[in-house]
């Protein structure tokens, strides 16, 4: 098959898209929607986020300062005011209070909660690098505030429920889920086991 070899820039896959909030120096709530967003470790449950450093970023700025951040996840039916949120500048106005966004205190951080966002991840700022155009900046997840109505009865988030924002950077294009393909750790182990038996080893 022939390749093809490409400017270089970010190429980021298919990703969620998140709204990252935080207080400034005022104690007023200012959030922002990312896409360079992961999970960087299980244990303890961590969370990296990258904002670009190149520009005026209020909330990063926040960040810094109060040294936490609420890592929430808007669904499909909020694209509209998530795009806003990404466009808009909090030194402009302010961006949640127009699109009718209302917060309340996280529980074990200081950082705002977008009350209308589904799924909450309070964060400790725990790291810090900056990588070329962007500050990394990763989080201890502290608590988790999920809708009941997104949780299965184990109390599993269930993610055709919450119906997250997937970001296409390519195509500049917001997404749905896709349908399920297979069950992660048990298709690899399939092929194993059969490889294994072709190559006799147990």
């Amino acid at each position: 098959m022939a390749k093809k070899e490409l400017k270089l820039r970010a190429v980021v896959a298919p990703t969620e898209t998140v709204i990252v909030s935080a207080y400034d120096e005022e104690r007023k709530a200012d959030a922002c929607t990312l896409a360079f967003y992961m999970v960087s470790s299980h244990v303890p449950p961590c969370v990296t986020i990258a904002i670009n450093a190149t520009q005026r970023r209020k909330t990063l700025q926040s960040i810094l300062k109060s040294k936490a951040f609420v890592l929430g996840f808007p669904s499909v039916d909020q694209v509209k005011e998530t795009d806003y949120l990404g466009v808009e500048s909090g030194y402009n106005t302010d961006k949640l209070k127009n699109i009718g966004f209302t917060v309340s205190d996280a529980k074990m951080v200081y950082a705002p909660i977008v009350n209308e966002l589904l799924l909450s991840l309070e964060c400790k700022v725990v790291h810090t690098v900056t990588i070329g155009s962007h500050m990394q900046i990763t989080g201890e997840v502290k608590n988790i505030l999920a809708d009941e109505n997104i949780l299965d009865e184990n109390g599993r988030i269930l993610l055709n429920r919450l119906q997250p924002i997937i970001y296409d950077e390519e195509q500049g294009e917001y997404m749905t889920l896709g349908d399920k393909v297979a069950d992660a750790f048990k298709t690899g182990i399939e092929v194993k086991k059969l490889l294994d038996r072709s190559t006799g080893h147990a």
